[in-house]
C-alpha cells in the first residue's frame, strides 16, 4: 500500500510482548512533540473499511442476490435500515478496543461469567468455520467458471494461500493487500451499471418499499439482517484497534492516555461510518443488479453465487458475468482472514496465550495452530460435498443465536465504567447500538417462528 499512509488506518497484530521501538509517528499523545495536524479522512480508513468490506463475503453475496432475484427492488430498503444499526454496534466494538486496549473476549470476561464467555466464543468459532467452508466453496465455483478446473482444488488452494499469507507475510504488507482487495467489491457496482436498471423505480422502492406479508419474504429479510450484522465483525474490529495501539509506541489505551481521545475517537467515527456505508452501498448494488436482471427475467431462485453469475450472463452480458464471478473471488480473499483471524483471536484471548500475526510462529504456536485449525476445518467443509445453501443456512442460524447475547455484552461493555471509565458512548450511538440489538432479537424470534410454522 502507499507507504505515506502509515499513520492512522493500518491495523497490525495484537501483541502481548513489551513495547517495541516506535515504527510510526505519534497520534498526538501528550508525550509527543505537540499537536499533529488532522489527516484527511481517507487516511483514517482502515479497520472499519476492511471490516465493512469483509461483510460482503460470498455468503453475503448469495443472500443479497437471492433477495434481489426473488423480490426485486422490494428488499432494497433493508440496506438503509441496517446501515445506522451496523454503525452503532461496530463503533461500540471499536471503542471498546481503543479505550481499554483489550479485545472483546478479555473485556467480556471482566463483566460476564467465564462459562458464558466460553460458550459465546465456541459458538462464534463454529459459525466462523462453517462460513469459511461456504465461502471457500463459492470461491472454488467462481474460479471454475472463470478459468475451468476442479472447484474443490481451487477452494483448498485459496484456503492454503490465505493461511500462508497470514503466517509468513509481514502483516504491514498483508493488510495493505486487504485494503486494496476492498476495491474488488466495485465489481458489483459495475454489474449494476451494466444492467438496465430503472433507477427511479429502484430508489422509490428503497425509500418506500412494498412489503410482502408472507413467510418467505420475512425469512429473506431476516437472512439479510443476519448476514449484515455478524458477530465475527465485532471481534475483528475491536482486535484491530488493539493492534493499532501496539503498533505505535506513542499510542496507548485511551483510559490511560485521555489526551488522545478526541483525535482517536474522531478517527473511529470516520472509519466506521465510511466502512459500513461502503459495505451497504455494495449490498444495495447486488440487490439492484439481480433485481433488474434475474427478477425481471423470471429467475427467482438461485442456490449459489455461481448460479447467480451464470444467470446474469444471458441477461446482462458476459462482462457482467465476469465481474460478478471475479468479485466473488476477491471478496472471499478479503473475508477469509477476517473469519479465521477473529476466531483465532477470540480463542487465544480465552486461553490467555500469546497472540498476534506480528509474532513469529515459534513465539505464538497456539495462536497459529488455532488459525490453521479454523482454516483446515473450513477447507474440509468446502470439500465435503455438503449442500452450500444448507451450510449457509446453519451459519446464519448460529449467528442469529449468538448475535443477541454478544451484542448485549458489547453494548453493556461500551458504557461500563470498569472497561471504558468515563468515556461512555454518546447517547446517539448508544441508541443505534441497542436498536441493532433489538432488531437482531426480533430477527431471531422471526426465524424461529418461520422454522416452526
Amino acid at each position: 500500500m502507499l507507504r505515506s499512509c502509515r499513520c492512522t488506518w493500518l491495523p497490525l497484530r495484537i501483541s502481548e510482548m513489551p513495547d517495541r521501538p516506535n515504527r510510526s509517528s505519534s497520534q498526538g499523545d501528550a508525550a509527543g512533540p505537540g499537536p499533529v495536524p488532522d489527516p484527511p479522512w481517507w487516511k483514517k480508513l482502515g479497520p472499519g473499511l476492511i471490516t465493512g468490506a469483509a461483510d460482503d463475503d460470498p455468503s453475503g453475496i448469495a443472500t443479497y442476490s437471492q433477495g434481489g432475484a426473488q423480490y426485486g427492488f422490494d428488499v432494497a430498503w433493508t440496506v438503509l435500515f441496517t446501515y445506522p444499526l451496523m454503525v452503532g454496534i461496530q463503533l461500540a466494538s471499536a471503542r471498546i478496543g481503543r479505550i481499554s486496549g483489550k479485545g472483546l473476549t478479555e473485556n467480556f470476561a471482566r463483566i460476564c461469567p467465564r462459562w458464558l464467555v466460553s460458550a459465546l466464543v465456541v459458538l462464534l468459532v463454529v459459525a466462523n468455520v462453517i462460513n469459511l467452508g461456504a465461502d471457500l466453496n463459492a470461491m472454488g465455483d467462481a474460479a471454475n467458471m472463470l478459468i475451468g478446473g476442479n472447484r474443490t482444488v481451487f477452494a483448498c488452494a485459496f484456503g492454503i494461500v490465505s493461511l500462508l499469507l497470514q503466517v509468513f507475510v509481514p502483516y504491514e504488507r498483508y493488510v495493505s493487500v486487504l485494503k486494496w482487495l476492498t476495491l474488488s467489491l466495485l465489481a458489483y457496482v459495475g454489474v449494476g451499471l451494466t444492467a438496465h436498471v430503472h433507477w427511479e423505480t429502484a430508489l422509490r422502492a428503497t425509500v418506500w418499499p412494498k412489503l410482502h406479508w408472507e413467510k418467505d419474504y420475512a425469512t429473506t429479510v431476516v437472512a439479510i439482517l443476519g448476514t449484515t450484522i455478524s458477530p465475527y465483525l465485532f471481534f475483528w474490529q475491536a482486535a484491530q484497534e488493539v493492534e493499532e495501539i501496539n503498533r505505535v509506541e506513542a499510542d496507548k489505551p485511551l483510559r490511560i492516555a485521555p489526551k488522545q481521545a478526541k483525535r482517536q475517537l474522531r478517527r473511529l467515527r470516520v472509519d466506521t461510518v465510511v466502512g459500513m456505508g461502503f459495505s451497504n452501498l455494495i449490498a444495495f448494488f447486488m440487490i439492484v443488479a439481480t433485481a433488474a436482471t434475474l427478477h425481471v427475467s423470471g429467475v427467482s431462485h438461485i442456490e449459489t453465487t455461481s448460479e447467480a453469475a451464470k444467470a446474469l450472463e444471458p441477461v446482462a452480458g458476459k462482462f457482467a458475468f465476469l465481474l460478478f464471478a471475479a468479485g466473488v473471488v476477491g471478496t472471499g480473499l478479503l473475508a477469509l482472514p477476517v473469519l479465521s483471524g477473529s476466531a483465532a483471536y477470540a480463542i487465544a484471548s480465552l486461553l490467555k496465550v500469546r497472540k498476534g500475526l506480528d509474532q513469529p510462529p515459534a513465539a505464538a504456536t497456539s495462536f497459529y495452530a488455532i488459525l490453521a485449525g479454523a482454516m483446515v476445518v473450513g477447507m474440509a467443509i468446502s470439500a465435503s460435498g455438503l449442500n452450500p445453501i444448507r451450510t449457509l443456512y446453519w451459519a446464519a442460524v448460529i449467528n442469529a443465536v449468538i448475535s443477541v447475547p454478544i451484542m448485549v455484552a458489547v453494548m453493556v461493555a461500551a458504557s461500563h465504567e470498569k472497561i471504558v471509565g468515563n468515556m461512555k458512548m454518546p447517547s446517539v450511538w448508544r441508541f443505534l447500538g441497542w436498536a441493532a440489538t433489538a432488531a437482531m432479537a426480533v430477527a431471531t424470534v422471526a426465524m424461529a417462528v418461520a422454522a416452526l410454522s
